[in-house]
């Protein structure tokens, strides 16, 4: 495939979070390359707009003339269309050069509050721009104001996605954020309702989230997906962006639209520090704090939020006499038990993402105690019996039951045992350089007693 060419048709955004701005970043990120019309100039920022100026029409024509007639075009979107004379230039445009892959984000409200749009253009954006539209992407009080009706439940999203539909949208995605409970988006095809499902990530900053799950939904198009995977890709792009948001300014910061590319080179990262660690641990004869059950070591990618993001040892370390040794390198997905761990670590503190179980003992703790490191741990008699049969819930409650009290993360979290619970310690760090200085520092003073 060659060079894939999508236009962006939107206002600027001075602080860079949304706009222009951020569809650029999208569709470089996800293979594209970005082209724009700009339609309006906004000064803007994390706390509002503080004012905008409407570019002419007809420069907003020449803009596309250029573009059009040299690059091409494999798929477009709009954004921030001011007033109905812009709306009616980019109609005419789209007609003229028989762009096919259009997705409409019918921008009307910035995250703030203010009006982005005037009165007048949003029957316009109706009766002229959305007919020509592949797909329409409305939140839901764009989709209120596009619909006349109240939207407060996935069933009130469905029938607002077949009212716009019968507007003249060939697919409508209505996004579901402003309900509460995770967020679900709504695709409706004319025929068919599809629902795409993420998490709810609780941060403040999600500026620019429409702009590039819009963004990301004509790259994928230009690409040659169907709209289906268009919007799922799209879906998924924007949830890691969010994750990953950027706090800064005093507002609502931007998404974090190098997220997705971050993460593919934190997993060769976090995979050549685990080799690094696991090959001190294999030369030093540590084998006398490896327990019966053997240990497994961890460390997991930023804001890791489900086991297939941390790597751990396939198969565990495994004790060999006075040694250690392990069958394979590290792998994403490898340990449950040890991921369990880290992800209920980083709810308290995202920076603290390894860890390793060794050995219990009262002796290992008081050399645990000795060395100085933070001590502290939880007593399975106390468990509920309603997390006590399920592995990963009742290690789960041991963690969170040391943390939810502590302002601070210990080096060392132990219990001792239960009723078909072996006692172990797991040593907590930031890396796995820090965990196995712990682990090692804990068997060479093991070895003298």
């Amino acid at each position: 495939m060659g060079v894939i060419r999508v236009l962006t048709i939107a206002g600027s955004d001075s602080g860079g979070g949304a706009g222009i701005q951020a569809d650029l970043k999208t569709i470089t990120v996800l293979g594209g390359f970005g082209m724009s019309v700009i339609t309006a100039l906004t000064a803007q920022n994390t706390l509002g707009v503080q004012g905008v100026y409407e570019v002419p029409e007809d420069f907003v024509e020449k803009q596309f003339d250029s573009v059009a007639t040299d690059i091409g075009i494999d798929a477009a979107k709009t954004g921030m269309l001011a007033n109905p004379r812009i709306i009616r230039v980019v109609v005419r445009k789209l007609r003229q050069y028989g762009i096919n892959n259009l997705v409409v984000d019918p921008v009307m409200v910035a995250k703030g509050g203010a009006s982005l749009i005037a009165n007048e253009a949003k029957e316009s954006l109706i009766e002229e721009l959305l007919p020509l539209s592949l797909v329409i992407t409305p939140n839901i009080p764009e989709a209120e104001e596009l619909t006349k009706i109240k939207i407060s439940s996935i069933d009130d999203m469905k029938k607002s996605a077949e009212i716009i539909c019968g507007l003249g949208a060939k697919n409508v995605v209505v996004k579901g954020g402003h309900l509460s409970g995770n967020p679900v988006d709504i695709l409706y095809d004319g025929k068919n309702f599809y629902e795409f499902i993420a998490e709810r990530i609780d941060t403040k900053n999600t500026h620019g989230t429409g702009c590039t799950f819009s963004a990301a939904i004509a790259t994928k198009l230009a690409e040659g997906k169907s709209v289906f995977e268009a919007v799922k890709t799209a879906k998924e792009y924007i949830t890691t962006a969010i994750r990953f948001s950027l706090n800064i300014g005093g507002g609502h910061g931007p998404t974090n639209h190098m997220a997705h590319v971050l993460q593919e080179s934190n997993r060769y990262n976090c995979i050549q520090k685990l080799k690094t660690a696991l090959q001190r641990l294999n030369t030093e004869k540590c084998g006398n704090i490896i327990p019966e059950v053997q240990s497994n070591l961890a460390y997991a990618l930023p804001y890791a939020n489900k086991t297939e993001d941390i790597a751990a040892i396939p198969g565990r370390i495994i004790k060999i006499g006075e040694e250690t040794g392990t069958f394979g390198d590290p792998a994403f997905g490898a340990s449950s038990h040890i991921a369990d761990i880290i992800l209920s670590t980083m709810k308290y503190n995202a920076n603290y993402r390894c860890a390793m179980n060794i050995r219990f003992s009262e002796d290992i703790i008081g050399i645990c105690v000795g060395l100085g490191f933070d001590v502290d741990n939880f007593d399975r008699s106390g468990e509920p019996d309603d997390t006590k049969s399920k592995d990963s819930h009742s290690l789960k409650w041991g963690i969170d039951s040391v943390l939810s009290k502590r302002n601070s993360i210990p080096d060392i979290i132990f219990d001792r045992g239960d009723m078909g619970k072996e006692p172990m310690i797991r040593i907590i760090g930031k890396k796995p350089a820090d965990v196995v200085d712990k682990a090692l520092s804990v068997s060479k003073r093991l070895k003298t007693l």
